[in-house]
């Protein structure tokens, strides 16, 4: 389903960020930025929810959706676990098997990725806006939006390395959805010469700590690096690598910019918004 922006909701709207663990998440202050650019007396706040929690959460809200609520963000583990409670899905919520965004309507819950555009647009804004191959690093509901980001810009072939098969089985639909060529190699491969870091754009994708040891193995002349952790910043890989560096903190502002539009309903002025919410995700980073 595509939620067709329309006119400014009313004030005094709710929205949250759940998972688990969410006490870090950088949401809250992303949006209340958001919401302040665009002068809306809205709420954001975040919940911690377990992914056997969503349903019940949900439940929680009332059969009367969507009231006070504009909508969710979801972060792990919750985007799959979404699923099966929505009512219908954008198409990369679809293909991906994740839904990072639920707005409510008519009392129904719709479910959306915004991971895969947000994605693109921040490559765009870095500059990146085609390759003629990449890398992605890890598997999971991250990996398949960089996959699915990846089949707008990649005009050949991908590698994904992964540490089991079953990984990259997750993948492969999103690739043959896309017309993207997916090549698997195993994880243990992505540090050697010539290999996974040599890529134009490598995206990793993976949890705090998992791509530490690559730092040694960057080439001498890498390309650009998309690396989706922000805290801590910089990354080993991160820091060592010389080339155009892309964080987690672009990824989510270009994510939830759009997470906004769907939220309100609203066109929004994207520089503008993106520009303020990537000063408070500074500013809070630097507080932290």
């Amino acid at each position: 389903m595509t939620h067709a922006p329309g006119p400014p909701g009313p004030p005094g709207k709710r929205a949250a960020v759940l998972g688990s663990p969410i006490r870090h998440s950088l949401s809250p202050v992303l949006h209340a930025a958001a919401y302040d650019a665009l002068g809306l007396d809205w709420i954001y706040d975040a919940h911690e929810v377990a992914e056997d929690g969503l349903a019940a959460f949900l439940a929680r809200l009332g059969g009367d959706l969507p009231g006070d609520w504009c909508g969710l963000s979801l972060t792990m583990p919750l985007k799959r676990a979404a699923i099966p409670l929505c009512a219908d899905l954008d198409e990369v919520a679809t293909v991906t098997n994740a839904a990072n965004t639920l707005t409510f309507s008519g009392g129904a819950v719709h479910g959306a990725n915004t991971d895969v555009p947000g994605m693109v647009n921040a490559l765009a804004a870095a500059g990146v806006t085609e390759v003629g191959t990449a890398t992605v690093l890890g598997g999971g509901a991250t990996a398949a939006a960089a996959v699915a980001a990846l089949a707008q810009i990649c005009t050949g072939p991908a590698e994904v390395f992964v540490r089991t098969p079953e990984r990259a089985a997750e993948l492969r639909p999103v690739a043959e959805h896309y017309g993207l060529e997916l090549r698997v190699r195993a994880w243990g491969d992505a540090g050697r010469s010539g290999g996974a870091l040599a890529a134009p754009l490598v995206i990793a994708t993976t949890p705090k700590g998992t791509t530490d040891h690559l730092a040694a193995a960057v080439p001498a002349a890498p390309g650009v690096l998309f690396d989706v952790l922000y805290d801590p910043w910089p990354t080993p890989l991160a820091a060592a690598w010389t080339g155009a560096v892309l964080g987690g903190l672009d990824l989510l502002v270009h994510q939830a910019v759009l997470q906004v539009e769907l939220m309100t309903r609203q066109n929004v002025d994207r520089p503008a918004v993106v520009t303020a919410m990537l000063a408070a995700g500074l500013a809070e980073l630097g507080r932290r």
